[in-house]
């Protein structure tokens, strides 16, 4: 898998990181955990915990709450978890996500080693009541696109199963 791609999309607890975290293992270790989310109260203090519980030795977590770009410079296989707890950072610290964005690709094609991106499906459902989410969900739409686009792979999890897309 030496330089390839894989986007894993999909809803809450839809075993996202479970798959893309099974995929990184096929790889020789040590990976790269590559963690974008921010423990800013209890609920989420626990989220972070399981997840790190479950994985097995061989895993180094990169805390990369908003500099995804620089965390990618692992030579490592890379686990991204999560793209739009990423985005999430971004916009609520009201940063250039147009810039992010162009640096995350910009690392992503420098990257010699295998890479799985985790993002959260969240165009599913109704259209949001707010600008702030209505915004939330359209830049997600476009970062996973734009992400898909360039990806090798692009898996769609559903209850535990993943829907190969590309």
């Amino acid at each position: 898998m030496a330089g390839v791609m894989t986007l894993v999309l999909g809803g809450a607890r839809s075993g996202k990181s479970r798959h893309a975290e099974a995929l990184i293992e096929a790889e020789a270790a040590p990976w790269a955990y590559i963690a974008t989310a921010q423990a800013w109260d209890e609920e989420m203090r626990v989220r972070i915990s399981e997840h790190r519980v479950r994985r097995c030795e061989g895993w180094q977590t990169i805390d990369a709450p908003l500099d995804l770009a620089a965390a990618l410079a692992t030579p490592h296989p890379a686990l991204v978890d999560c793209l739009t707890l990423w985005l999430t950072n971004l916009m609520l610290g009201e940063h250039d996500i147009a810039a992010a964005t162009v640096a995350l690709e910009s690392a992503l094609a420098d990257r010699m080693a295998p890479t799985v991106l985790v993002g959260n499906e969240v165009g599913l459902g109704i259209v949001p009541d707010n600008a702030l989410a209505r915004r939330f969900r359209d830049e997600a739409g476009r970062l996973h696109q734009r992400l898909a686009v360039r990806a090798d792979n692009v898996l769609f999890m559903v209850a535990g199963l993943p829907m190969r897309v590309k």
